[in-house]
């Protein structure tokens, strides 16, 4: 069963939608996601919960095409992103083609991943400078807005090292906005900092679920998933167990093995 999430931000949200069709994906002889078709809709805020090796990760990996799938399509404003449809075929693209369309899609990682010799400005600037999206102070002047967007307008010039582990996350955000995508990805964004700097990215986090950009989160946060989402999905070994409203899911959970995890993360 495919279930439409509405958006929070319809007038403004035009791209971004999101359909994933009856995905399954294997490593080998262990499947790691069976059957998952969901259809998000623009300006969506979708937390993605479950165990450890419920299969959440990859699916949002396979939302960029990081991660390929055995069966089943994902599209964005149908399009593929590591596809081309000729006819009733699908062919696989060159990798210059697929990082093009890639550009659609940012994702913010657990661990950062900034380029340790690049400043922070300079992390954000890379990729529109080497697509060409303007000109070099017309980036420079876009990554200033967007360092100042999270918080970080007097770090423009510190490198990654000299930067707490919240504010490289800042800094990853704001990379992740620079190409303005369509739809933001964030693989558990917190994961990987100390308790006293989850606020702070969590904070940034919360601006943009309120600007019509499709979020989608992987997260452990129970309580941020309540406040910021607008649809929750529960997977528990690859399937989708139980989705719908914060307050149902995560309130009131249909499903024994809903509460099961509730009842042991929170």
């Amino acid at each position: 069963m495919t279930t439409t999430i509405p958006p929070q931000s319809a007038a403004r949200a035009v791209t971004g939608r999101v359909d994933i069709r009856g995905v399954h994906k294997s490593y080998g002889e262990h499947e790691v996601l069976h059957d998952v078709s969901l259809t998000i809709e623009p300006g969506s805020v979708v937390a993605l919960l479950g165990p450890s090796g419920s299969g959440k990760s990859t699916l949002l990996r396979a939302v960029n095409h990081l991660e390929t799938i055995q069966r089943g399509e994902i599209t964005i404003d149908g399009e593929f992103i590591g596809y081309e449809q000729r006819g009733d075929k699908l062919y696989e693209l060159r990798e210059k083609n697929v990082l093009e369309r890639r550009t659609r899609v940012g994702m913010v990682f657990q661990n950062f991943n900034l380029f340790p010799h690049l400043t922070a400005i300079q992390n954000i600037m890379e990729a529109p400078v080497a697509l060409r999206r303007g000109t070099k102070a017309q980036i420079r002047t876009r990554a200033s807005e967007l360092l100042a967007r999270v918080g970080l307008a007097d770090r423009a010039n510190h490198y990654p090292r000299q930067l707490s582990g919240g504010q490289q996350q800042r800094v990853a955000i704001a990379r992740a906005l620079a190409l303005d995508p369509d739809v933001l990805l964030f693989d558990e964004p917190t994961s990987a900092l100390d308790p006293e700097l989850v606020g702070e990215v969590l904070d940034v986090i919360r601006g943009l679920a309120s600007g019509g950009t499709t979020l989608i989160i992987v997260t452990h946060e129970i309580g941020f998933a309540a406040e910021v989402a607008d649809h929750v999905v529960f997977l528990d070994h690859g399937r989708i167990v139980e989705q719908g409203s914060p307050a149902q899911v995560l309130r009131s959970p249909e499903q024994a093995r809903t509460q099961e995890f509730l009842d042991w993360v929170i």
